[in-house]
């Protein structure tokens, strides 16, 4: 009788899969020198109320070390996942999500980690659907924070229709941080009801939205639509005018 499958970190067979690095898994330790930043910490906080929290800066700005000590302190459990150009197949991206939720829920790996292969499934809502099921089974758990940290290296139409997917069906017991060194929205919006929603969000804080809003051009009319009603609707009166 042939031997089972190993187990990746997380419990997630990888025969035929590529095997799991767990390092990818561990929230990032604290650097000598570290800078606290309560300001932003406290921001990060606020935000979170939303149930998704887009961090978005620049490279070398410090999101990752500002994330993992925020993540720390908020006492809440952590499934962190550094991503990489290699989670652009939809496949290996879900088996390091559902790995670094397991660490949280143990077992939702052996009840989930089939659904992905092999063979790939040809759509990705079917292991979505069922993660989202397993979390909202026990309404009762604490609070879980997923951090997908470096989203900007995924590049995969299929990887940001299946996050979509996620963040539409949200279960209450979980919460989703997304850092990027470059708004993943301007170019990646269209056709993606949940980058709408994130453009949205991160918008109501923006120095400028009324300039933000302006350079989508004639193509993009069903996000500036969705953006008149979810930021400018909310600005002043001075601000209203300059968007007009």
């Amino acid at each position: 009788m042939a031997e089972p499958p190993a187990a990746a970190p997380g419990g997630v067979a990888t025969a035929g899969q590529d095997v799991l690095l767990a390092t990818k898994l561990h929230v990032p330790t604290r650097r000598p020198g570290f800078v606290p930043r309560p300001r932003l910490a406290a921001r990060l906080e606020q935000g979170l109320a939303r149930g998704l929290l887009l961090v978005c800066a620049p490279a070398g700005s410090g999101k990752t070390v500002l994330l993992a000590d925020w993540a720390r302190r908020s006492g809440r459990p952590v499934a962190w996942l550094s991503l990489d150009a290699g989670d652009s197949d939809p496949a290996r991206f879900w088996r390091h999500v559902v790995a670094a939720l397991d660490r949280i829920r143990p077992g939702l790996a052996d009840r989930v980690g089939s659904l992905l292969g092999p063979p790939s499934p040809r759509s990705f809502e079917g292991v979505v659907a069922a993660v989202i099921n397993e979390l909202a089974a026990d309404p009762g758990a604490d609070e879980v924070l997923l951090v997908l940290d470096d989203y900007h290296l995924v590049s995969a139409g299929p990887v940001d229709d299946s996050v979509a997917f996620l963040l539409e069906n949200l279960p209450p017991g979980l919460r989703v941080v997304v850092s990027s060194r470059a708004d993943p929205l301007v170019a990646r919006t269209e056709g993606w009801a949940a980058g709408l929603q994130l453009a949205g969000l991160s918008l109501r804080g923006h120095a400028d939205p009324a300039g933000f809003v302006a350079a989508f051009d004639g193509s993009h009319r069903f996000v500036l639509d969705y953006l008149a009603d979810e930021v400018l609707d909310a600005q002043s009166g001075p601000v209203l005018g300059a968007a007009g």
